[in-house]
């Protein structure tokens, strides 16, 4: 696999673009708003500078790493792709018809990665018309510098997709684990209920936020603490998950602290709008 697709320019779409365009592999990166993939850009030239202060070995230019990246709204461009990283947002109204048109555009042998934080890579495979060729491909924030990838077997899915899958990430620099489906997978579903309890001990009243964060940093060794890691991930992408994990499982277990839902509507998510659980400049 060489020429890559990327599909949704928000959090992950630029890392993802940012990550394989690094490793040298041409990227189409398509948004349905000019304004979100012109921001794109942005971002991903400030990061390729920042990642190279946190990593002195990468030697990877700003200029280099965009000119691999061609930035468009026509999803027709994904006609010559080999792997396609689906990053759009965790809605089945918005995910499940794009698949359908993916589907019709792409060539036969593209492989349809599926970078979501909880929908069963099964149930997406099951729009696409080439189930044995959809994987689950849960990238971590921000994808350039996340050493692991958390690759999902779906029902479906073949074991050449699997190791094609695996080889192409492993190309771009990045080692990954396969693990059957299951909503959430590993990941999220332990991340989730986490940051779900750490959210629900906040509205209780039992610590501060930055006390909470701190036990965990301190305590655990943990690079963040929970609340942190929500506001990284995304608030709204946070109760997204959790709401697809109450649904399958039918478990009052992963139902969404009031908390959490109220700074979603409030528009507060996170870093990506510079207020979640704490304040960042954007």
């Amino acid at each position: 696999m060489k020429n890559i697709g990327v599909v949704g320019a928000g959090t992950m779409g630029i890392g993802v673009s940012h990550l394989f365009a690094a490793g040298g592999f041409p990227v189409v990166l398509v948004d349905v708003d000019e304004a979100t993939l012109e921001r794109a850009a942005r971002l991903i030239e400030r990061n390729v500078r920042l990642y190279r202060m946190l990593d002195p070995a990468s030697n990877a230019q700003p200029a280099e790493v965009l000119s691999r990246i061609e930035l468009t709204t026509d999803l027709k461009r994904l006609a010559d792709a080999d792997f396609v990283v689906e990053n759009v947002t965790e809605d089945w109204a918005v995910k499940g018809p794009l698949y359908v048109e993916m589907d019709r555009i792409c060539p036969e042998h593209c492989v349809f990665g599926v970078n979501t934080s909880a929908i069963p890579i099964t149930k997406v495979a099951g729009h696409a018309g080439r189930a044995d060729r959809v994987i689950g491909t849960h990238f971590m924030n921000p994808a350039p510098i996340k050493p692991l990838v958390e690759v999902i077997r779906g029902y479906h899915t073949s074991d050449a997709t699997i190791a094609g899958t695996r080889d192409v990430i492993s190309r771009a620099g990045k080692d990954s684990v396969v693990v059957n489906d299951s909503p959430g997978f590993v990941t999220n579903r332990v991340a989730m209920m986490t940051v779900n309890e750490a959210i629900c001990l906040l509205d209780e009243g039992v610590s501060t936020a930055a006390d909470i964060d701190r036990l965990f940093v301190e305590c655990f060794g943990h690079k963040m603490g929970p609340l942190a890691t929500a506001d990284l991930i995304g608030l709204d992408t946070v109760l997204y998950s959790l709401e697809v994990l109450q649904d399958h499982f039918r478990d009052q277990k992963f139902r969404p602290s009031q908390l959490l839902c109220k700074l979603v509507y409030a528009g507060h998510h996170g870093v990506k709008t510079g207020r979640g659980f704490f304040t960042y400049n954007i």
